[in-house]
C-alpha cells in the first residue's frame, strides 16, 4: 500500500476551518431559551391564575441552582398560585465571549494534539520543550487542558449572582446584598409586595 503523506497546505486549512465553525458554533447568540444551556428542573411552571410570576437567575456555576430548587418548593407549598421561573444568570461584559473563546481554544489545543499536527514546525519555529512533552504524552497533556480549560471557564462565568424579581421588579440582589435572603424574609418581601391577605391566598396547611 502506498503511505498516505498529507501535506502542511492540506493541513492547514482543514485545521483552519475546523477552529472557524469551532468559533462561530461558539460565539453564535443561542436560540433557545436558558433552559436548553443549562438543563434546570421545574424551569417554568404555571400553577395559578392570578398573574404573579417570580423569577430567579442565579449563578449556574457557583452552585446556587441547588438554592433555587429549595426555595421553589417552599414558596410553591405556600403560595401555590404563584408561577416560578429559574434561568441562570449570564456575567456582564466580555466574560461570556472571553469564555467562548477560551472553550474554542481548549478544543482546538486538543484536536492539534491528537491529531500529531506539527504546529511549530509547520510555522517554521524551533519545537519548545513544552510542547515537545505535551506531544509525548498526548492522553495526559489533553486531560490537563481539559480541565484547566474547564476551570478557567468557570471563573469567568462565575457571577455569583441570585437575583430575585417579583413580576419583573427586582427584590432582592445577592450582587448588592452579598446573600441569599432566609425564607422568612423572603416570605415578608412577597407579602409586602402583593399583599397576599388581599390578592392571594396561603396555603392553610404549610408548615412554618
Amino acid at each position: 500500500m502506498w503511505p498516505i503523506n498529507f501535506s502542511r497546505s492540506k493541513c492547514f486549512p482543514l485545521l483552519t476551518v475546523l477552529c472557524v465553525a469551532l468559533v462561530v458554533l461558539s460565539l453564535a447568540p443561542a436560540s433557545g431559551s436558558a433552559e436548553k444551556e443549562i438543563p434546570i428542573t421545574k424551569f417554568s411552571q404555571n400553577v395559578g391564575g392570578y398573574g404573579a410570576t417570580m423569577t430567579f437567575m442565579y449563578c449556574y456555576s457557583c452552585g446556587y441552582r441547588k438554592a433555587y430548587d429549595e426555595y421553589y418548593n417552599i414558596i410553591h407549598e405556600k403560595y401555590p398560585e404563584i408561577t416560578i421561573r429559574g434561568a441562570n444568570y449570564d456575567p456582564p461584559g466580555f466574560n461570556m465571549y472571553l469564555s467562548k473563546i477560551l472553550l474554542v481554544a481548549k478544543l482546538a489545543m486538543i484536536m492539534v494534539l491528537m491529531s500529531n499536527f506539527n504546529l511549530f514546525g509547520f510555522l517554521n519555529l524551533r519545537i519548545p520543550s513544552w510542547w515537545q512533552w505535551c506531544t509525548d504524552n498526548k492522553m495526559y497533556a489533553c486531560m490537563m487542558v481539559f480541565f484547566l480549560g474547564n476551570m478557567l471557564e468557570a471563573q469567568l462565568i462565575s457571577s455569583g449572582a441570585f437575583e430575585i424579581s417579583l413580576n419583573d421588579v427586582p427584590v432582592w440582589s445577592k450582587l448588592e446584598t452579598g446573600r441569599i435572603p432566609a425564607p422568612q424574609e423572603l416570605f415578608q418581601i412577597i407579602d409586602s409586595h402583593l399583599q397576599f391577605s388581599d390578592k392571594i391566598e396561603q396555603n392553610p396547611d404549610f408548615v412554618k
